[in-house]
Parts: C-alpha cells; sequence; structure tokens
C-alpha cells in the first residue's frame, strides 16, 4: 500500500499527515503537528524559517519510523512570503506579512505602474503585504544587492531539502506580478520597477516531481495552502467556497482570470488553481477570534468562547476588513476604537468579531455573483473555521445560501491528491 505525506504549513500552525487509498477511500492520518508565528526583530515581524525547517525535517523522521516507507511529499504553505538567496546562502531576515515596511513606498509602486494597470495586467487583488510591494521597498532599502534567487516559503523549505530551486505556479500567482493572460511572470511590470529579472524563472506546475529526500520523491502540490484547499473539497460542480483558517479565502473556481473595473473595485483577486482559475478575496479571518481571546480569556476554549458569543446580547459590528485590525498592538484597543467602547464582556467582543465575519462574507459574495454573472445556491466551508457552527449559522442566514461546513483538513487532502493523482501518471 503507498502511503503519502502532506506537509500543510499555516500561520499559527504546521502538520505532517499521512494518506493512503483504503476501499477506494482517502484516509488520513495526522503524525506531527508544530507551532508557527511570526516574532518581533528590530521592530519587524518575521518568521522563523530555521524552526520552520527543522519541523518539517522532524516530522518527515516521524512518518518514516512510524509507516517505514512514504512514496512522496509535498509541501503547501501561505502565500505571498519569500525567502531571498544569494547563491546557496539565505538572506534574512525573513518578513512576514504583517510588517508594516510596504506601507511608505505603495504610491511610489503605484507613479511607476498605477494599480489600475497592475490589476489589468495580473488580476490581483489590492494588499498592503502583496509580494510586488514587498520586493520593492526591499529595492528602495538596498536589500536587493546580490540577490540570485527569490523562493516562496514552501518553495524554500522544499529546497532545504532538496537542493532543488523550484517556482510553483499557483504560489506565483499570489505575487501580484504574473500575467493573467500568459500565466508567466510579467517582465514588462518587473523592470518597470527595477527589479532583477534573475528573481523570476519559468515556472512549475502542482504535480511536477522535483527531487527526493532520504528516498522520498518530492513533489510540487498547490504550493499555495489555498489552492491545495479548493482541490480538497468534495464538492458537486463549481459552487463559492470559504477556506476559513487565520485568513478567510471567498471565492468560486472560473474558466479564467476576471480583470474587469468592477472586479478591480470590489478588490477580487485571481489565483492559480489545478487547471482553472481561482477568483476570490481575501478576508479577516479567525484571525480576529484568535486576538481577542488572547488578549481577554486565554485560558478559555473555544467552545465555551463561541457560547458566550451566542449569549451575548450586543450587537455591534465593525468593518473585518479594515487596515487597523491587520496587525494592531491590541485587538481589543482596535475593536473598541471601531465601536466606540460598546463592548463590555469578552462575549460581546467575540461576537461583534463572528457578526462582523458573517456580514463580510455576505457582501463579498453578493460581489462574486454579480462579477461573474452567476447565481449560487451553496457555500462550502473547509479548514479550522468550519468548526465554528455559530459563524456558520450567522452566514447561512445573512447569505440565504445552504452553508455546508466541512470541518476537514482540506488543504492536506487537496495536497495527498494532488500527489497521489500524479504517481498514476
Amino acid at each position: 500500500m503507498k502511503r503519502y505525506l502532506a506537509i500543510d504549513i499555516g500561520a499559527s500552525s504546521g502538520r505532517h499527515v499521512v494518506g493512503w487509498r483504503e476501499d477506494g477511500e482517502l484516509v488520513t492520518r495526522e503524525v506531527f503537528r508544530f507551532p508557527n508565528g511570526v516574532r518581533e526583530e528590530k521592530g519587524h515581524l518575521v518568521w522563523d524559517m530555521e524552526a520552520l525547517s527543522g519541523y518539517v525535517r522532524e516530522g518527515i523522521d516521524r512518518a518514516l519510523a512510524e509507516f517505514g516507507q512514504i512514496e512522496s511529499f509535498a509541501i503547501d504553505t501561505w502565500g505571498v512570503d519569500f525567502v531571498l538567496l544569494r547563491g546557496n546562502e539565505p538572506a534574512p531576515p525573513f518578513y512576514a506579512y504583517r510588517d508594516g515596511r510596504t506601507e511608505k513606498i505603495i504610491d511610489e509602486v503605484h507613479a511607476l505602474v498605477p494599480f489600475a494597470e497592475l490589476y489589468r495586467r495580473t488580476g490581483c487583488q489590492f494588499q498592503l503585504f502583496n509580494t510586488v510591494y514587498q520586493l520593492y521597498a526591499d529595492k528602495v532599502s538596498g536589500r536587493l544587492a546580490g540577490v540570485t534567487d527569490l523562493l516562496m516559503v514552501s518553495e524554500y523549505l522544499m529546497w532545504t531539502l532538496t537542493g532543488v530551486k523550484a517556482r510553483e505556479y499557483t504560489n506565483a500567482t499570489t505575487q501580484g506580478l504574473i500575467s493573467a493572460e500568459t500565466g508567466k511572470f510579467d517582465l514588462e511590470i518587473t523592470d518597470r520597477l527595477g527589479l532583477p529579472r534573475c528573481l523570476f524563472p519559468e515556472l512549475s506546475h502542482p504535480g511536477t516531481v522535483i527531487g527526493e529526500y532520504k528516498g522520498i520523491k518530492a513533489v510540487l502540490c498547490a504550493t499555495h495552502d489555498t489552492g491545495s484547499a479548493v482541490e480538497g473539497i468534495p464538492m458537486e460542480g463549481s459552487e463559492p467556497y470559504i477556506s476559513s483558517g487565520t485568513w478567510s479565502l471567498l471565492g468560486v473556481k472560473t474558466e479564467k482570470p476576471i480583470t474587469d473595473v468592477e472586479s478591480m473595485a470590489a478588490n477580487y483577486s485571481n489565483e492559480g488553481g489545478v487547471g482553472y482559475n481561482r477568483y476570490q478575496k481575501n478576508i479577516m479571518g479567525m484571525w480576529l477570534i484568535n486576538r481577542l481571546r488572547a488578549e481577554l480569556c486565554p485560558e478559555t476554549d473555544f467552545g465555551t468562547i463561541t457560547k458566550m458569543a451566542e449569549e451575548s446580547a450586543n450587537t455591534a459590528t465593525v468593518d473585518a476588513a479594515a487596515g487597523e485590525f491587520l496587525a494592531p498592538e491590541s485587538m481589543v484597543r482596535a475593536f473598541d476604537e471601531a465601536t466606540g467602547g460598546a463592548l463590555r464582556t469578552p462575549g460581546d467582543y467575540v461576537n461583534c468579531a463572528v457578526r462582523s465575519l458573517a456580514l463580510g462574507y455576505k457582501k463579498a459574495l453578493e460581489d462574486l455573483e454579480h462579477n461573474t454573472g452567476k447565481q449560487y445556491t451553496k457555500l462550502y466551508i473547509v479548514g479550522g473555521g468550519a468548526k465554528n457552527t455559530y459563524l456558520n449559522a450567522l452566514m447561512e442566514e445573512a447569505t440565504g445560501k445552504t452553508v455546508v461546513a466541512l470541518p476537514i483538513e482540506a488543504t492536506a487532502m487537496g495536497n495527498l491528491k494532488i500527489q497521489m493523482e500524479e504517481d498514476l501518471k
């Protein structure tokens, strides 16, 4: 029996999941889970890549110890963030997307390539932390001097194991530098921004075998975790989905990118899928609730917090997509300022966050239906947020859609599915 290993790393934790086919069904077993998170270093928010690399290797060793033989492995992570290399030496620091270093250069980037043109060419929604802005900030600071390679986080971790520098398509489409028309790097954009061409080589696609580690084939899945998550959703036809975790990614599969003015105004993105386009939008997610819990009641479990929210009579809401909630020093204070001090108890704060998320999903879904010209009846939800029955009920009420909540590790399942399909070729 062939067994495969999915290494799925999010902004707050990672997991190693072994999968295999049994009576035609995908069976999975988590063999290792580890923490992740940003830390402050010299006034900036950064990732600990050394720790992540160590965890990746430890999990592979545990999988081998338990199962003896693994056919292949693949790594998926969040998008946007990257590691720069000078030859074969990493060039720290490894900035996290929540770091604010891009704020001062946005206008300068748009003076060179107006955002309307950026969107028309790439279909990538505006976010302060898009790779295009991070890279330009690095250029301005002189950090690109002598740099030879850019690897997204998943690609970097694969390189530390295999020695192969692969660039994978679905993750590249989170950068704001991929042509929506050709699916390749738009070198006119990179040239106008003065970014080194050596950072933008040819791309590989999910299913590509790139090397091996300890006798295990290294395969590219959809290395942007949302790309793998969509592959892991057992949906009928093409219906809207939410991959609900630290962020909520709401979208639908389309045949090709939609880069019109209305999509730009709604701040929808177009990202690569496995043979299709993902028309989707990044929306604030469980980050709000996680940070409120950490400040207000860190010892209280999420089930109890959700019950407290349901019992709250306070119906105040905020704009969950507002910039002040991205990386505040105090999430409680950010909510206080946004609500005028209307919240009193932990239940009030969490209820405000949950209600605000539901309203954000409603607006995003209305924009999606308008811009695609289609009406949908269902909304699939996967990931950790799918376990929040209160939020699911509020979403169903707000959107009028049948919410299909699947509290499964969809990202790991999609990661495994791509590996297994490659093995059948």
